[in-house]
């Protein structure tokens, strides 16, 4: 992924707003609505505001939808008027000094990739920081900006132009000082079936099925916990080994539930999983210890005397 990772406590650091595009034509998808194609089971729009879910307003310019999490709806004047004046109706409702600019269709778009992107606005004296696809070339709209920058040169090509409507957003990034980040998979965007077909394929690869998966449970429940999905699977296997099978599933319910009980947070569900885990292995030694594939009984074991004893 990107070079660049924010350090420090996300809690700490600077607030930034998020404004997304999704309201285009998609006319090489036969103008079906993109944002609301799915892949892994997500809108692509829902899969772009998770990714930016540490914003603190996320603008959707668009016609408004339903969303797996709240947005402020905003569309341009008029209609259709293309990119530079959505913007500009998105960025009326953000404050921070810093806004993250992000089409609709990013399958691949993760929150390291946008902590990325702001570690290098704050780090270096851009006015903003783009990412670039395979091929080299800019991606403006997954990028993030100073709002300073921002409006100084939508003030300024309204003023040259008499109107933002119908202008391309290079007239915007040629006025800026702006930082490369190259992410041929984050800048990955979907234009045609084909995109949308490679999308979906590679979600359900070996190395990729699972933390889509988790992520898609987590966006569909509302949970925003950072699960640690490696404690979990090792007490799944702990429990389906030691136990039987169905205790697998069984048990990570029961540890999610003993979770929330203890407040839901990250060291709850770790707590909750260590002790089933500890569990499980104890389980799993009183096997090895009390019982083998031919029955025998541990040195110090009591034999059983009642009559039924098989």
């Amino acid at each position: 992924m990107s070079a660049y990772q924010h350090p420090g406590d996300p809690g700490g650091a600077p607030a930034y707003d998020a404004v997304v595009l999704a309201g285009g034509a998609a006319r090489r998808l036969g103008g079906v609505d993109k944002p609301g194609v799915r892949v892994g089971g997500r809108t692509l729009l829902d899969r772009v505001l998770a990714a930016c879910a540490g914003a603190r307003t996320t603008v959707v310019v668009a016609d408004p939808r339903p969303t797996a999490r709240p947005v402020v709806w905003a569309r341009e004047e008029p209609p259709g008027g293309g990119p530079l004046a959505a913007l500009a109706a998105g960025l009326r409702h953000t404050t921070a000094d810093r806004a993250l600019l992000l089409s609709a269709d990013l399958p691949f778009l993760d929150t390291r990739t946008v902590q990325g992107l702001l570690a290098a606005l704050r780090d270096t004296g851009a006015d903003g920081v783009q990412l670039t696809d395979v091929g080299g070339r800019d991606q403006p709209l997954v990028a993030a900006y100073r709002t300073s920058a921002l409006r100084r040169e939508l003030a300024a090509l309204g003023a040259r132009h008499g109107a933002l409507a119908g202008l391309p957003l290079r007239r915007l990034t040629a006025g800026l000082a702006l930082t490369r980040l190259s992410d041929p998979v984050a800048s990955f965007d979907c234009d045609t079936w084909d995109d949308i077909a490679t999308a979906r394929a590679r979600i359900r690869e070996h190395g990729h099925v699972l933390e889509e998966w988790i992520s898609a449970v987590k966006d569909e429940l509302g949970i925003d916990l950072d699960v640690d999905t490696g404690a979990l699977l090792d007490l799944a296997r702990d429990a389906a080994h030691g136990v039987a099978r169905p205790a697998a599933p069984l048990t990570t319910f029961l540890v999610g539930y003993a979770a929330a009980q203890a407040g839901g947070d990250r060291e709850a569900v770790a707590e909750a999983a260590r002790k089933a885990a500890a569990l499980a292995r104890r389980w799993a030694d009183e096997d090895t210890a009390y019982g083998t594939p031919s029955g025998d009984l541990a040195p110090d074991a009591t034999p059983d005397t009642r009559p039924d004893a098989g």
